[in-house]
């Protein structure tokens, strides 16, 4: 296996954690924003405010894109196993 391969396969593994994790960081950062925002209007200070609504979103996330995202991550690895035998030669 040359050099280029390994970068490429590295580039690979990075973009798909990057795709799989990325929609469920930007709606957490958006509900913690809209809870940051409220928490300063209405001057309630409690750091432990932003948890439970980021929490249910997350899990909501999971359960609406797990099909997809468990789908993705299957096709990557059934690519990276059949890779096996040429990392062998």
């Amino acid at each position: 296996m040359s050099l280029g391969q390994v970068i490429s396969l590295m580039r690979g593994a990075v973009t798909q954690t990057i795709s799989l994790v990325a929609p469920i960081l930007i709606v957490a950062l958006i509900v913690g924003l809209i809870v940051a925002i409220l928490q300063a209007v209405t001057s309630i200070q409690e750091q432990t405010l932003t948890f439970l609504p980021k929490l249910i979103v997350i899990l909501l996330m999971i359960a609406l894109l797990g099909g997809t995202m468990f789908s993705s991550l299957s096709q990557y690895t059934i690519r990276i196993f059949e890779m096996i035998p040429q990392v062998a030669r």
